[in-house]
């Protein structure tokens, strides 16, 4: 059983990409178009986005993003020239470590999820925590986020991100007994997700997560 990622619930089709224009005038974007003006990401780990989990002391919101070992959350991209956008891409990679940290630790009110989620996404973030702690399940392995990209809405406030995320070495596994479920690897492994990052009233530098979309069963990731 492979840990999916925010499925169903908040699934992306092209009618509802739609609600992306509701957040800060960001626009369009159907499911096959990469996001305008975005930097594209050459994949390799030197490019990950920042920080590490093993960085976030450094980080002014100064927030523990310590992931378990056998837990390896990848981000093979580069990040864009606009600082704005740079710094959305870098929290919207958080908020990914935000939600496993959350599952390892088996709570909902972790103070990376608190913090890089905000509003609907908040409740969705929380939703799919609660799912996995009620069946008794976390992960392991690596999960692999590349072709990132972003736009910037007109107001300087809120950042469209997009990434594509591989799963097919990313397993479900008991909380209590540790036992791993594996998978063969197929195309459910391959999600896309498009975030609407809004900057935080209340962190200097902070973005969190306002909306999330998924693709599920996404083609253009492979």
């Amino acid at each position: 059983m492979k840990p999916r990622t925010l499925p169903a619930l908040a699934a992306l089709s092209a009618t509802t990409a739609l609600l992306l224009t509701a957040c800060g005038g960001i626009g369009k974007s159907s499911d096959n178009e990469n996001v305008a003006g975005a930097e594209q990401s050459a994949e390799s780990p030197k490019d990950s986005a920042r920080p590490s989990a093993s960085e976030a002391e450094d980080r002014p919101d100064g927030v523990d993003l310590t992931l378990p070992e056998d837990m390896d959350l990848v981000f093979d991209w580069r990040n864009p020239k606009d600082a704005n956008e740079a710094a959305a891409l870098d929290d919207a990679a958080n908020s990914m470590r935000a939600i496993y940290r959350g599952v390892h630790k088996r709570t909902v009110n972790d103070a990376a999820v608190t913090t890089y989620f905000t509003g609907n996404g908040l409740h969705s973030a929380k939703t799919q925590i609660s799912i996995r702690i009620d069946a008794g399940w976390t992960a392991t392995g690596t999960r692999r986020h590349y072709r990132a990209a972003t736009r910037s809405a007109p107001s300087g406030t809120s950042v469209e991100v997009a990434f594509c995320v591989d799963s097919s070495k990313f397993y479900g596994k008991e909380a209590k007994t540790g036992q791993v479920r594996k998978t063969r690897p197929s195309i459910s492994d391959f999600d896309h997700f498009k975030m609407v990052m809004v900057k935080s009233p209340a962190g200097e530098g902070l973005w969190q997560a306002s909306k999330i979309f998924v693709e599920g069963k996404a083609k253009q990731c492979r």
